[in-house]
């Protein structure tokens, strides 16, 4: 696992949802923990090569992805986590994601990532195993967390 990968993240994704949102995000505690797909929650997945290889995840439960992406719409009222809506949520990983990629490049890390894949965990979440990620959660006030977990080697 390489600490220094989630800096890009985490400092990207203060940047972009100062910017797309007007709201200014804390850090939580950063830790080691087994991630798997929880029920109601959106998944923004997105793979990595070159230098660094695996993934980034942004999780956050989909009542605060309905939430940042109403804030995102500039407060137009968001109920259901529709097609719209997941464009939106994409977007911002998007956005967070190729950002961080240019921050990593200009620190010497060559990676292209993929395009963001949207997960909606439903009821009975999935079969797929648990893997280690680091993961740093950040809060959103107003909104709530978006959880960054990083799994690369």
């Amino acid at each position: 696992m390489k600490a220094e990968v989630i800096n890009p993240f985490l400092e990207s994704a203060r940047s972009v949802i100062e910017q797309v949102v007007q709201v200014s995000p804390s850090t939580g505690n950063p830790g080691l923990k087994d991630v798997a797909l929880i029920q109601d929650h959106i998944w923004i997945q997105i793979g990595m090569t070159g230098y660094f290889s695996g993934m980034v995840v942004f999780g956050l439960e989909e009542t605060v992805a309905l939430r940042l992406v109403s804030a995102m719409m500039g407060g137009f009222v968001i109920t259901e986590m529709d097609e719209m809506g997941q464009s939106a949520i994409s977007e911002l990983g998007n956005m967070i994601s190729g950002n961080a990629s240019m921050i990593l490049a200009n620190q010497g890390y060559s990676v292209d990532i993929t395009p963001p894949q949207v997960i909606k965990s439903s009821v009975g979440g999935s079969e797929q195993a648990p893997r280690k990620a680091l993961c740093i959660p950040l809060v959103m006030d107003g909104i709530g967390e978006l959880d960054i977990q990083v799994m690369v080697s």
